[in-house]
């Protein structure tokens, strides 16, 4: 089952999503912003769904190992 919403949101941002989300899809992305902080459940178990895969991790952990060794790159 689905409600029906009204939000207030500035001229710009309404613009923003509209260009770039596209007229027809703005629910749906809002919707999949909010959801992970309201429903608690559905976020925890997809988490821990994340977490449990191992090849996931470990290309996560080398990506981000990788990314921190560009980053120091930049500063010499």
């Amino acid at each position: 089952m689905t409600k029906k919403l009204t939000i207030t949101i500035d001229d710009e941002v309404y613009e923003g999503l509209y260009r770039r989300i596209g007229p027809r899809r703005i629910s749906r992305f809002l919707e999949a912003l909010a959801r992970p902080h309201v429903i608690d459940e559905e976020f925890e178990a997809e988490y821990a769904a994340m977490a449990a895969d191992e090849i996931r991790e470990a290309e996560a952990a080398e990506w981000s190992e990788n990314l921190l060794g560009d980053a120091s790159d930049e500063t010499r």
